[in-house]
């Protein structure tokens, strides 16, 4: 018998049952739901709502059921309902009436509110963990590669060029404000929502206070119907993660492109790779692939709490139970994207002279050409439209800015000397970039100790 039934005649049809059961899902907020049960309970004893026998039994009940379910020996069927009711149940079939008691001054809307902030806090600090995992792994590269030069693009064509290590800090940044998303949307979430009741609180004398300290909250949800009815905590969540996963699927499409024969500039370890079920020469990528499709899935996870949410009115309806499964399924993820995509970095090759070979191909010094003649004393407009003929003239004879000889250059303007070939170097042009920010070694040096800083404060 269901432990809502009194108000019903009839028994819910199979087919509503089956519709209406989230214990498939929601299973995994057992220990959340057994915590909070704890904590509830021993606040009901403190405020004299019940007796302290009745707390004890219902707590050393509840500790028996999480042995149990954690040893394999108690399971629930779709005829539990949900994980809040299957626990109750199991306790108040074990201990009698003093696990009827436990649910006093408690709603299964603040019940499942509580439970589902628990374990995203657990879930957070996790993520974050992995994150600062992939950040480290990020920082690693870059300072083992400062001097590797290769080209950066804009539009996918070779624009100026960079190092390995300036690309790298990159994501690093990246990855740090997703660090920082994480940590802003757990102190948002920090807050507990027991005591909210169905929607209007309750008669009781209860104490939120109490119950929140004892479960680790800073603080108590100010409002009965919000507590019950705010899923923004787990929207926040699931956008944060949306974007570092968009973060991830950039990285993929640049070690994807990378590992190609057409770059070449880096290849990925066998562990990390797959084959062809047909063409025995392929080395496939398809771990940034996955990851990079899997996006779109994390995306998705969004939109579905997104439309559940978009026109509820207060306070809890039973829409909501729809949270769970893209939550879920968001976290899973992300949390098995993170750990794979670190490995894969942390063991994949460079081919610095490839890259090096690509920065000497497509004019990527050009603008740094332009920059000669302005310090020269030409207005940058001028001296853009001067280089632009340079290349054009370098296309028609096959030649490079570096191998055009000064002759050519004068002929475009008589304030090129010899001394421009020295200013259009790689070297040159990265080092001269040394504004705070920029490719130059030292810069790139002051991004690093910025990114280990930022992993030793959160490490300790």
């Amino acid at each position: 018998m269901k432990l809502w039934s009194g108000r019903f005649d009839k028994n819910t049809d199979a087919l509503v049952d089956e519709l209406n059961a989230s214990i498939g899902f929601d299973f995994r907020l057992y220990r959340q739901d057994i915590r909070g049960s704890l904590a509830h309970s021993a606040m009901l004893a403190r405020q004299g709502i019940i007796t302290k026998e009745d707390a004890e039994l219902i707590a050393s009940g509840l500790e028996a059921i999480l042995a149990d379910i954690e040893a394999g020996k108690l399971t629930f069927g779709n005829d539990a309902e949900d994980i809040h009711m299957a626990i109750e149940g199991e306790l108040t079939r074990r201990i009698g009436d003093a696990g009827k008691r436990l649910h006093t001054a408690r709603s299964r809307n603040d019940q499942v509110a509580l439970d589902i902030r628990l374990y995203l806090k657990e879930e957070i600090s996790e993520i974050r963990e992995l994150v600062l995992g992939l950040l480290e792994t990020v920082l690693n590269l870059a300072e083992r590669n400062k001097d590797v030069i290769m080209p950066a693009y804009t539009h996918l064509q070779r624009a100026q060029p960079t190092t390995f290590a300036h690309y790298m800090m990159a994501y690093a940044n990246m990855f740090c404000r997703d660090v920082t998303r994480l940590e802003d949307c757990f102190e948002r979430m920090d807050e507990c929502p027991l005591g909210s009741g169905a929607l209007t609180a309750t008669t009781y004398p209860i104490d939120r206070d109490f119950v929140a300290r004892e479960l680790g909250f800073a603080a108590i949800t100010q409002n009965s119907l919000d507590g019950v009815s705010d899923r923004d905590f787990a929207l926040e969540l699931m956008n944060g993660l949306s974007i570092l996963m968009m973060h991830l699927s950039r990285f993929s499409e640049e070690i994807i492109l990378w590992c190609s024969w057409e770059f070449k500039f880096i290849e990925l370890d066998d562990a990390y790779s797959t084959g062809s079920s047909i063409m025995p020469q392929k080395k496939n990528p398809d771990i940034a692939e996955l990851v990079r499709g899997k996006t779109g899935r994390v995306y998705g996870d969004l939109m579905t709490l997104f439309t559940v949410m978009k026109a509820l009115p207060l306070a809890y309806n039973k829409d909501m139970q729809e949270d769970k499964e893209p939550v879920f399924d968001a976290v899973d993820t992300v949390k098995k994207c993170l750990p794979v995509f670190s490995a894969m970095l942390n063991t994949m090759r460079l081919y610095p002279e490839n890259m090096r070979n690509a920065a000497g191909r497509g004019f990527i010094n050009a603008t740094d050409c332009a920059d000669y003649l302005v310090k020269k004393g030409l207005p940058f407009r001028d001296a853009y439209t001067i280089v632009g003929r340079l290349v054009n003239h370098c296309i028609e004879t096959g030649k490079t800015l570096e191998t055009l000889d000064i002759g050519e250059y004068r002929e475009m303007s008589p304030v090129f000397d010899a001394d421009v070939y020295g200013a259009i170097a790689l070297e040159t042009c990265i080092a001269s970039r040394s504004v705070a920010g920029g490719p130059a070694k030292k810069s790139v040096e002051k991004q690093t100790e910025h990114i280990r800083k930022f992993l030793e404060e959160r490490r300790g």
